[in-house]
């Protein structure tokens, strides 16, 4: 406990001064006797034993307002956590080639499959090699021959991975396609305003989150091939408002696809084009960031972890005083104290005259 004006406290002072005033009238009569000798010896009564109790409860009753006007109050500390996050923008490809097969913790799924699986992990965590990225404002863009936002940035990762689930390869021929450069240019745009997404989705409590860094991860197995921005305009848009671009290039090796027939499931060779690495290499350069290959799951997840060790979120604990008055209860007990101080006045113990 602590006191907001303890120079109240200089009012007890007066207190002394005004015992001696009391017992300077108490000790002199008012009428003169030749001998007390006899009321001595007749004794005295409990009220007249009690006599100095109203002005020792009037004096309790200073003390107490004396208190209250030092105003007590009672501290408590609090923490409040300040996240230092990263804005994470996922870039996935969903074109044809990605329906290519690829081993999946035992399973032969398509490519598309397991890298939402995967960035599922990193974002929520596999309580093993992924922690999670629980402080970051994540969101997913996908593209093919255009570029859709599946989910906006957002701290809410609940909704993110139901999202995420519901994003299929590309069923019409005439929306295929690798629009890489229109994809990057979405993510860069929504990442330059996530500052103010970020306000509205948490309100007042804006200030207990800042952003420490911008990235893009782009996953595609293909070559840019459509689209209004190449991949040197993205980066230029990048560079300019310092998002780093990680770059993941998915597939490589025998490719596969499986597909189904009445006379049972074939596997053919997979064709098409395959990821241009000098070019996703120097996007990554040119951005701050880093590229690399992911031939399997392992890999895929490997790159993830390489990613979660670059780009870590940091929470800084400030601690607080918050303090809460106290002088109400004091007031309350000085107040009780005086009205009882006045009835025993104006009963017990009246005078008269």
């Amino acid at each position: 406990m602590r006191f907001e004006s303890p120079y109240a406290f200089l009012l007890l002072l007066l207190l002394p001064a005004l015992l001696w005033v009391w017992h300077r009238r108490r000790h002199g009569g008012s009428i003169r006797f030749p001998s007390t000798g006899n009321a001595a010896r007749a004794g005295r009564s409990l009220r007249q034993r009690l006599l100095a109790l109203p002005f020792l409860l009037r004096l309790l009753c200073l003390t107490l307002m004396v208190v209250a006007l030092a105003r007590p109050q009672q501290g408590r500390e609090r923490v409040r956590d300040v996240s230092k996050g990263i804005a994470i923008q996922a870039v996935v490809d969903r074109s044809g080639s990605m329906g290519t097969e690829m081993e999946y913790r035992g399973e032969n799924l398509n490519r598309l499959e397991v890298v939402k699986r995967v960035f599922v992990d990193f974002v929520n965590g596999n309580r093993h090699d992924l922690p999670g990225r629980p402080s970051d404002l994540i969101g997913m863009i996908v593209f093919a021959r255009f570029a859709d936002t599946v989910c906006p940035l957002t701290l809410a990762h609940g909704a993110l991975s139901q999202f995420i689930g519901k994003v299929q390869l590309v069923q019409r021929k005439f929306e295929d396609g690798t629009a890489i450069g229109d994809a990057l240019a979405l993510a860069a745009a929504r990442l330059k305003t996530a500052e103010e997404t970020l306000a509205r989705q948490t309100g007042e409590e804006a200030q207990k989150y800042e952003l420490k860094s911008k990235v893009i991860i782009l996953l595609t197995d293909g070559q840019i091939n459509c689209g209004k921005r190449t991949l040197e305009d993205a980066a230029k848009l990048c560079a300019e408002w310092k998002i780093k671009v990680y770059a993941i290039g998915v597939g490589g090796g025998d490719a596969v696809t499986t597909i189904q027939t009445p006379f049972g499931a074939y596997k053919f060779a997979a064709g098409g084009p395959s990821v241009d690495e000098d070019v996703l290499a120097e996007l990554a350069r040119a951005t701050g960031g880093i590229f690399r290959m992911a031939h399997d799951a392992d890999s895929l997840k490997a790159v993830y972890q390489e990613i979660d060790r670059l780009e870590r979120s940091e929470v800084e604990s400030i601690r607080f005083m918050d303090y809460r008055e106290m002088f109400v209860p004091f007031a309350l007990a000085a107040l009780a104290i005086l009205i009882v101080e006045v009835l025993l006045q104006c009963t017990v113990f009246r005078r008269i005259p």
